[in-house]
């Protein structure tokens, strides 16, 4: 992610000098002469190589309109602390728990005034009573709200019991499903559409899907890269919140109905290929190859793009990827550009209205021992400002809060609004980070999942029977870290997965 914003820093660096006239009106605090000081920024990790890029991200439109403003930058967790660290005598490098050195960073001797925080966080920063409640400010100030993507107030007002708001962020980013319009209309069926559940996108896919062997066309991939059914259990399962184990890590909480359903309906699409496996695509990639088609494809992993697949969930920054490997197709051997939209994500029909995978990267909140609160406010207020939203906008990684900027870019013609409709799923209020910290051998006891998915997907154990030799591995390594929190070798061997349960964060994805 930083490598895509790194990229946009020259241009949005000249956009926001050429807009200071315009942005000069969004802010009280403009045309200020109180005396020079200091307002501190916090941000969960960072360091000295990184801060221009926090400054240009952030803070250099602001201290050049306040001449009164010197943004100091502070990083609860330094990179070059951990990079440089030994290991210990295990091989494991201690690393220090984030949310104690965030909470150390709002209530140190010196403590920031504003922080930039991660979504997982915003929960236990409410409850420990470390974020100044927006909602009086907002009411003071007359900032207007009504604007505001739904699903972003949504989110953030379910981070606290009683619905309050306690940070603001510019952006967001969201999933949605994409389909492509050519096979629908080859195939004779209706293009999808918003709102549908997840039994209404299988139906569909099933439909679209025709062929055989190499030459077989795709109903969906719940992801992008073809072949994962492990991570698309959680993908398709995320707004159930199903957990592995239990909030102390000493149980595995697998062996259920829910799970079974969960196991049951994506390995159904492996087995009746619905869904295209790795070796599915390895298959039709030998083919092309054996065809004399030796010519590079820079989007040869990618079964959507190559119309192999009519449906797939991806971010909202594929749309830009999209527009240019189009805008590009002929440059590519043997590829065939197709018109494309996008709708809703699939939601479970138990859990209506809401979606997955929404994600909060710029979420700013008032530490409640903020020596500056007034010009704190002030600073959230211009970054949340709707001339902020405008040259926000520009951008084709994420999406601005406010509707009325949700445009479509470069001239394209897609469902924008897609990736905004859906409420969010709620945040858990366990705190699975601080027990991955605490037994990071945790891991282990999900390895012998993924072995198991796959055998479900041959057909050599039903669904049932893997759940409940997951289940007894799992309490077995369990068992084992309440001696060895490190562990050992985990069971299995499969890649290690996060699976969603709902926290919108970029940088962290909770498991438990």
């Amino acid at each position: 992610m930083k490598r895509k914003w790194a990229s946009k820093v020259t241009f949005l660096s000249l956009s926001l000098i050429m807009s200071t006239s315009l942005l000069a009106a969004c802010s009280k605090g403009s045309e200020s002469t109180a005396e020079k000081h200091v307002l501190r920024l916090g941000v969960l990790y960072g360091g000295a190589d990184n801060e221009s890029y926090v400054r240009q991200q952030y803070t250099d439109t602001y201290e050049m309109m306040h001449k009164n403003i010197d943004f100091e930058i502070v990083s609860a967790i330094d990179y070059n602390d951990s990079r440089f660290d030994t290991p210990g005598p295990d091989g494991v490098t201690k690393q220090p728990d984030p949310f104690e050195k965030m909470k150390e960073m709002l209530t140190g001797d010196n403590p920031v005034d504003v922080v930039i925080l991660d979504y997982s966080m915003l929960r236990r920063l409410i409850q420990d009573n470390m974020l100044q409640q927006l909602d009086p400010l907002i009411q003071k100030s007359k900032f207007d709200l009504t604007d505001y993507v739904p699903t972003v107030i949504d989110g953030i007002k379910s981070a606290d019991d009683s619905g309050n708001i306690y940070a603001l962020t510019p952006t967001f980013s969201a999933s949605a499903l994409y389909y492509n319009k050519k096979m629908f209309a080859d195939a004779g069926v209706d293009i999808p559409k918003d709102g549908m559940t997840w039994d209404d996108v299988i139906n569909t896919a099933k439909l679209v899907a025709s062929g055989e062997g190499t030459d077989r066309k795709y109903g969906l991939s719940i992801n992008r890269w073809a072949g994962d059914g492990f991570s698309d259990v959680q993908t398709f399962s995320a707004p159930l919140q199903l957990k592995m184990w239990d909030d102390k890590g000493e149980k595995m909480l697998v062996n259920n109905e829910q799970w079974e359903s969960a196991w049951n309906t994506v390995a159904d699409l492996y087995k009746q290929k619905i869904s295209p496996s790795q070796e599915d695509m390895g298959a039709w990639q030998q083919k092309v190859a054996a065809g004399g088609d030796t010519g590079y494809n820079p989007v040869g992993g990618d079964m959507f793009m190559n119309g192999k697949v009519a449906m797939t969930i991806a971010e909202y920054g594929y749309v830009n990827e999209l527009s240019n490997t189009m805008n590009n197709a002929s440059k590519i051997k043997n590829f065939t550009p197709f018109d494309w939209d996008v709708v809703t994500m699939p939601t479970q029909t138990s859990k209506p209205g809401i979606g997955g995978n929404i994600y909060f990267s710029q979420l700013m909140g008032i530490n409640s021992k903020a020596q500056n609160p007034d010009d704190a406010w002030d600073f959230v207020q211009f970054t949340n400002s709707e001339e902020w939203a405008e040259l926000k906008s520009r951008s084709t990684y994420e999406l601005v809060a406010r509707k009325e900027f949700l445009k479509p870019r470069n001239g394209m013609n897609y469902n924008i609004n897609a990736f905004t409709t859906l409420k969010p799923i709620p945040p858990q209020s366990t705190d699975t980070e601080k027990l991955a910290r605490e037994k990071p051998g945790i891991w282990e006891a999900q390895s012998a999942g993924y072995e198991l998915f796959q055998k479900v997907i041959k057909g050599d154990l039903s669904a049932k029977e893997a759940l409940q030799e997951w289940e007894t591995k799992g309490n077995a390594v369990l068992e084992k870290l309440k001696t060895n929190p490190n562990g050992g070798v985990g069971e299995g061997g499969g890649p290690i997965v996060k699976p969603l349960d709902g926290a919108a964060s970029v940088e962290a994805v909770p498991v438990g």
